[in-house]
C-alpha cells in the first residue's frame, strides 16, 4: 500500500490496478438480480418460529425456578 497518497476508493482501486466501481453516464445499468422475498421470508420463519419457542420455554422454566 502507498501510503504516501491518502486513502480513497480511488486510489485503493488503482494501487490494486482495478477501475473503480463508478458508472458513467453512457455505461447501460447492470441487470438486477430477482428478489428472493419469499425465501428470505421462508428462512427468518424457518429459524425464529424453533427460536421463540425456545425463548417461551426458557422463561418458563426461570418462572418455576424463582417462583418457587
Amino acid at each position: 500500500m502507498n501510503w504516501s497518497v491518502p486513502y480513497t476508493p480511488a486510489t485503493m482501486c488503482k494501487s490494486r490496478r482495478r477501475q473503480p466501481m463508478t458508472r458513467s453516464a453512457a455505461t447501460p445499468a447492470a441487470p438486477s438480480e430477482p428478489r428472493r422475498t419469499g425465501l428470505i421470508v421462508f428462512a427468518w420463519l424457518w429459524v425464529g418460529i424453533p427460536l421463540a419457542y425456545g425463548v417461551y420455554e426458557l422463561v418458563l422454566k426461570a418462572a418455576q425456578l424463582f417462583t418457587r
